[in-house]
């Protein structure tokens, strides 16, 4: 059996978080010790952080430790293609280009990093970036020609690009790299009511299925088949226009 990492990893990266929880609860029960406040106030304040740090941890076990999401295997099948030339563009944290070089071993396969300090300011991601090695590129200039590749890897990486603007901009920079023809494949949490559940506030780190759609089309890219992973994941077919 594979040895659990997936929350393992969410545990690393987000201690920060983690500590900041604990350090609530010992405050609150400080004040319950001193009799600051009513305790049905304080229990109140208490359940969230303690519901959602708990719930994250389990949501994230699931997600990526029992249904195995970032293993990739499951991704051929909703590909539904062998691609020939590859691209895998991730933000600091690269997880996925050694199982896609397994899945597609006849194709050119390339990776690109295009993790900035200055807008991805997740701690998250600089403590992994430090383990994975030189930014590449930059959201708004990939360093493949036009029409380079015919299939473009979006694997829990675009949420990273905050600003809509800039999203949309990035989506054109990959629609310019995109073969006519090809596909970007994305793989994303939603800002919805599941990721909520287990993440509570940090589910606003996510985009919308809304946004997702209005960033690929904002490029000219073609809506295709879509799917959920779980009630916390979910990936998207988009398509260039063959012309």
């Amino acid at each position: 059996m594979k040895r659990p990492n997936g929350a393992i990893d969410i545990l690393r990266y987000n201690w920060h978080y983690y500590a900041a929880s604990v350090a609530a609860l010992f405050a609150l029960a400080a004040v319950a010790l001193l009799r600051l406040a009513p305790l049905a106030i304080l229990a109140l304040c208490a359940a969230p952080v303690v519901f959602w740090s708990i719930a994250s941890l389990a949501a994230s076990y699931y997600v990526y430790d029992r249904v195995e999401v970032t293993s990739w295997n499951w991704l051929p099948a909703a590909l539904a293609f062998r691609p020939a030339r590859w691209l895998n563009i991730h933000a600091g944290l690269d997880q996925s280009t050694e199982t896609l070089r397994r899945l597609f071993p006849n194709a050119n396969g390339a990776v690109c990093d295009i993790y900035e300090a200055a807008e991805m300011t997740e701690p998250s991601i600089a403590r992994a970036r430090r383990e994975t090695g030189a930014v590449r590129g930059s959201p708004d200039q990939l360093p493949f020609a036009t029409g380079d590749r015919d299939c473009i890897f979006l694997l829990f990486a675009a949420h990273e690009i905050r600003s809509a603007a800039r999203r949309a901009a990035f989506f054109q920079e990959v629609a310019r790299v995109l073969a006519p023809g090809g596909w970007v494949f994305l793989v994303e949490h939603l800002r919805d009511a599941p990721n909520f559940i287990a993440f509570g506030p940090g589910f606003l780190h996510f985009h919308s299925r809304a946004a997702w759609l209005r960033a690929a089309m904002s490029a000219d890219l073609e809506p295709g088949r879509e799917g959920s992973l779980t009630p916390f994941v979910h990936w998207f077919l988009f398509r260039k226009a063959a012309r």
